[in-house]
């Protein structure tokens, strides 16, 4: 059965970094769009970073230059490096996979088809 497992979360103070991962089994993970999205208790979960089938990228706003998404298609796993992280980054983090269709490339949430458990982010100031 398809299983996204994220790891790699944690505490951190203000400016500083993690990397995530997600270890990705049962589908063929180089046929997917993946991504990472995020998730406040209570707020809606939003998106964060995507990668396609031909490693491009694309970022909101609130995170470009400071995060990067990248896929090891060798390893089935997707990568999240999160540097410059500051408190309003704190939440639990996603990863998703889905077939590319109309509105990937913008983080829509109906898109991803498959989602792991989420892995905890934690920033103090």
């Amino acid at each position: 059965q398809v299983q996204l497992v994220e790891s790699g979360g944690g505490s951190v103070q203000s400016g500083g970094s993690l990397r995530l991962s997600c270890a990705a089994s049962g589908f063929t993970y180089s046929n997917m769009c993946m991504a990472w999205f995020r998730q406040v208790s209570g707020k809606e979960r939003e998106g964060v970073a995507v990668i396609d089938l031909s490693g491009n990228t694309n970022y909101p706003d609130f995170v470009q230059g400071r995060f990067t998404i990248s896929r090891d298609n060798g390893k089935n796993t997707l990568y999240l490096q999160m540097n410059s992280l500051k408190p309003e980054d704190t939440a639990m983090y996603y990863c998703a996979a889905g077939g590319c269709n109309r509105g990937y490339w913008y983080l829509l949430r109906s898109t991803f088809d498959f989602w792991g458990q989420g892995t905890q982010v934690t920033v103090s100031s």
